[in-house]
């Protein structure tokens, strides 16, 4: 036998006190490199180093120059420039990811936030798991994980996975009782540990280890990002960086072998260097990734040396009147050019665009009610066709209350002094799991079960203290509730009938029913029936309660069932728990946006046929085909299914695996499927589903096994993460449609230039300074762009769809193949004519090549910096349906076009900074300033006069 005892617990200065002498409930995570060391492996990769050894040789020449030559202390402008371009770009990239790792840190914290059921100072309560203390006493229900180590003091058929410390699959039964040891188990029978889960019953037990004491804490590794999911957003986008890559390394061959045939004059031997070149970046492409740090090394240099000895032999033989130092600074240049066109070619900001997106999306989701617990899933949310919803707490309020009563053989309006009532009061007291918050006088709370929750206040609200029942009972036997019985048992001798013990069952009526010999007062089955049909017409949970005095030898629980051939039914119980008031709205945004919404719930067809009628999503015009029970779901062959699933609106009756079967059919139907659920028996379906959303009162089974934990438990929340799905997405767009149009013109127009003449229209410098632009800035920039609520207008986008869509592909080349004809000519009018400023352009003369004037080169790098500073507004507007001009929610955006701005008019006004990127002396005019700004900005006013002309197309 059993005393139901009731404990005391620790009182708050017992919690202090035992938190200072036995420590947190935290596990500590392991140490991080430090970030100077963090930052240094931002220099690790191939193009760098290779920038980096081209900025010292760079120095050295500088060197030879100013104390050989005797050229002024200028000529040290360039290399130092490099440098400071290069530590920019990687530094701020470097900021900007500690940022966003910083934001993902809030996955591993998650966990101690949970709440946990204990006892203190004689009552219940919750509190978060990092909270709990040695000597607590904690309350443990089926489907929870255990938050610390600890001894049992009581436990009812507890079973527990204790898979994550010893590997073995299959659950360990618990108990108090030490003839129920196993001494061959891992861990003492009367033993809980931090991190196992609850599979099934309930118990109580006393803390003895928190933390990093705890088994767990012994073998703990940090819980890191789930990086391993490759979604196909990820691999498109692994495909696309490959493809760009290749094709910059062709473009850097040709720049290379093109200038130094420049230099020679065209001379045929000089061709001979495409021979190393080209071995040299097919290496690069095929070997490089598989190859050591050492064998990169000895490629690079091998290939410099190659490369060098030939030009040094044709320098020799074809201009013996130059000088070599300047055919080394050339040869150099020209390496740094063709090296720095990769830089910037090489999409290496897309990794931080995705970080950053999904880094600010979980931020900002989680003020939404979402939290995102594998990063994949926020991609995957964007592209969901079917929401597979549970009823209670999602569609509905999940503030249970007792609407109704009919007990039979009673008054109805309240209980009384009648054995009846008393054995009522005592089964409800004693046969439930669930218990009352009393901390807050003001608002006593329910925990546990919400529905067995409810009970326990209409029990307190008839001034019946449920706690006292208890603890005057003896449990002698229990049956925790099933989804698969539906119903939940327990043997008490009883404190009102001395010497008799007494059953009381409790569960679904039909069920409960089914399992009675007589009903009290004699009530026709059918009269029962037809008031659970108005009931559950008003879309109402029922219970149904029944009880057995028994006698000696009666039976009672056997097998996992209820086996007694003499109970009494007592009566129903209505639970009132109505639609939440924005779901209605919300459902009709996800199907609007052309996602389908299905119900799948425990209760009957009528009260789910109710709810989904109060929601929008059952109309007149749907019949049978629309709905099916769970026992004719499980009758349907697969073929059977596949073909009616995309009918189907509701599943009543539903059984724990109906959810799994529903995911895998509609997932062979080509659907992505998003699945709620908040009980252990949801965890196969929210595994099999593309995106598992558990909810916030959802057991740690479930929670662990979804992707996203919706923290309100609404289904408002969910459709707020479909929109932030989507937003990503096009965020993620929008920096492609950036940065290729950026590269188009900028790898075309060096490449031009480098055929034109000996100097190159972009240098290393401004070259590096466009990288951060594009790259960095535009990262910044459009990952952290607001969600529009214009996407749920659209339909799901198709998941193999390639992340390049064909108006993407129109504007890359288009813009960017204007944008390189327009500066192509600009460039050729500059080199062919004697440009001072830029009105002269209105009566230009062209001539034979002289050349790059300072002055021109600075209009040409201004001009394209400014030219595609407008562009990044007409990228932000891109598939919004709005105008580049509406910056609502873009403060971010607005910041880092200031920056870029301001960044722009600095290098190229300020003194010192000129000569860093090789800037005119003086900066330019301020009439060319202003057509600069002017011209340029047509880019934006063009795309604005263009959408204007849609709509009104539209609209007419």
């Amino acid at each position: 036998m059993e005393q139901k005892q009731h404990y005391i617990g620790l009182t708050e200065a017992q919690v202090q006190e035992n938190r200072a002498k036995y420590g947190v409930n935290i596990l500590t995570p392991p140490e991080k490199d430090p970030l100077w060391k963090q930052f240094l492996e931002k220099f690790t990769d191939p193009l760098i180093i290779i920038l980096l050894i081209a900025g010292f040789l760079s120095v050295g020449i500088s060197c030879y120059e100013y104390f050989g030559l005797g050229k002024s202390w200028e000529t040290f402008f360039e290399p130092v420039g490099i440098f400071v371009a290069i530590l920019l770009a990687t530094g701020i990239a470097f900021i900007f990811e500690l940022k966003a790792d910083k934001q993902f840190s809030i996955l591993n914290k998650v966990n101690d936030d949970e709440l946990v059921e204990v006892i203190r100072n004689g009552n219940a309560t919750m509190v978060p798991k990092k909270d709990i203390v040695v000597g607590d006493i904690v309350v443990l229900s089926t489907g929870e994980e255990i938050p610390a180590d600890g001894r049992l003091l009581e436990s009812v058929s507890l079973s527990v996975d204790e898979s994550t410390l010893t590997g073995e699959t299959f659950p360990r039964r618990k108990s108090t009782r030490e003839e129920e040891f196993e001494k061959d188990a891992t861990y003492p029978t009367n033993q809980v540990l931090r991190g196992t889960k609850v599979m099934d019953g309930h118990g109580i037990f006393q803390v003895e280890a928190v933390g990093d004491k705890t088994e767990n804490g012994k073998v703990f590794e940090a819980a890191q990002i789930d990086n391993s999911v490759r979604t196909p957003l990820n691999e498109q986008l692994d495909g696309l960086a490959d493809l760009i890559t290749k094709v910059s390394y062709v473009f850097a061959a040709l720049i290379i072998v093109g200038k130094l045939m420049v230099y020679f004059d065209w001379a045929p031997i000089v061709l001979t260097l495409i021979i190393p070149t080209a071995i040299f970046f097919y290496l690069v492409i095929k070997k490089f990734d598989d190859w050591k740090w050492q064998a990169v090394t000895v490629s690079i240099i091998a290939y410099f040396v190659i490369l060098m000895a030939m030009v040094t032999y044709f320098f020799n033989v074809l201009t013996p009147d130059k000088q070599v130092a300047d055919l080394i600074t050339y040869t150099l240049d020209t390496l740094m050019i063709a090296v720095t066109l990769i830089v910037v070619a090489v999409p290496e900001g897309l990794p931080m665009a995705v970080t950053l997106s999904l880094a600010y999306s979980m931020q900002r989701m989680l003020k939404t009610n979402n939290l995102v617990r594998k990063m994949h899933a926020c991609e995957t949310m964007g592209a969901t066709t079917v929401i597979c919803t549970d009823k209670t707490g999602t569609l509905t309020q999940n503030q249970m209350q007792v609407y109704d009563t009919r007990f039979y053989g009673l008054d109805n309006q309240k209980l009384s002094d009648s054995q009846e009532s008393k054995l009522l009061e005592e089964g409800i007291a004693v046969n439930s799991t669930a218990s009352l918050d009393f901390s807050n006088k003001n608002a006593i709370s329910a925990l546990g079960n919400p529905t067995e929750g409810a009970l326990l206040l209409w029990l307190h609200n008839n001034n019946v203290d449920y706690r006292e029942l208890r603890e005057d009972a003896t449990i002698l036997a229990e049956l925790p509730f099933s989804t698969e019985r539906k119903y939940m048992a327990t043997v008490v001798e009883s404190s009102l009938l001395p010497q008799k013990k007494i059953l009381y069952v409790k569960g679904a009526p039909e069920i409960v029913l089914s399992l009675c010999k007589q009903v009290e007062g004699n009530v026709k089955n059918e009269e029962i029936a037809k008031q659970l049909h108005d009931y559950q017409n008003q879309a109402m949970r029922t219970l149904g309660f029944a009880y057995q005095i028994l006698d000696d030898g009666d039976k009672t629980i056997a097998d996992g069932k209820v086996v007694a051939k003499n109970l009494t039914f007592e009566g129903i119980v209505a639970i009132s728990d109505p639609v939440r008031v924005e779901v209605p709205d919300a459902v009709r945004e996800c199907m609007d946006a052309g996602i389908n919404v299905k119900i799948v719930t425990g209760d009957t067809s009528g009260t789910a046929k109710e709810i989904g009628r109060q929601i929008g999503l059952w109309t007149d015009k749907d019949t049978d085909r629309n709905i099916i029970t769970g026992p004719e779901f499980a009758q349907l062959s697969d073929d059977e299914l596949d073909k009616r699933v995309l009918d189907l609106k509701i599943i009543s009756r539903a059984r724990p695996m109906d959810k799994k079967r529903l995911v895998e059919s509609l997932q062979r139907k080509n659907q992505v499927v998003a699945v709620t659920g908040d009980g252990t028996n949801d965890a196969p379906a929210l595994k099999a589903a593309h995106v598992g959303l558990s909810m916030g009162d959802g057991t740690s089974v479930a929670k662990e096994a979804s992707d996203i934990t919706i923290i309100d438990n609404s289904f408002t929340s969910i459709g707020k993460a479909v929109m932030w799905g989507r937003s990503l997405y096009q965020n993620i767009q929008r920096f492609l449609l950036f940065q290729l149009t950026v590269n188009v013109a900028a790898c075309f127009i060096v490449l031009f230039g480098a055929f034109m003449g000996t100097q190159s229209p972009l240098t290393v410098t401004q070259m590096l300074w466009v990288n951060l632009i594009m790259d960095t800035f535009a990262a910044m920039a459009l990952a952290s762009l607001p969600p529009s609520e214009s996407v749920m207008k659209d339909k799901p986008r198709d998941r193999k769809a390639f992340i390049l869509n064909r108006t993407m592909c129109e504007n890359i080349f288009g813009v960017g193949g204007f944008f390189f004809v327009m500066l192509l000519v600009l460039l050729y009018v500059f080199e062919h004519s004697d440009i001072t400023r830029l009105t002269d352009l209105l009566h230009v003369h062209l001539g034979k090549a002289n050349g790059l004037s300072p002055y021109e080169l600075s209009l040409f790098f201004t001009i394209f910096v400014m030219t595609h500073f407008f562009y990044l507004f007409c990228a932000r507007a891109f598939e919004t349906n709005r105008s580049a001009l509406h910056f609502k929610g873009c403060k971010g955006l607005l910041t880092i076009a200031t920056i870029i701005l301001l960044g722009q008019i600095a290098m190229t006004e300020i003194p010192g900074l000129q000569e860093f990127f090789n800037v005119a002396k003086g900066g330019l005019r301020l009439d060319d300033w202003i057509i600069i700004l002017v011209g340029s900005s047509c880019v934006l006013w063009v795309r604005e006069i263009w959408h204007q002309l849609k709509r009104v197309v539209g609209k007419a």
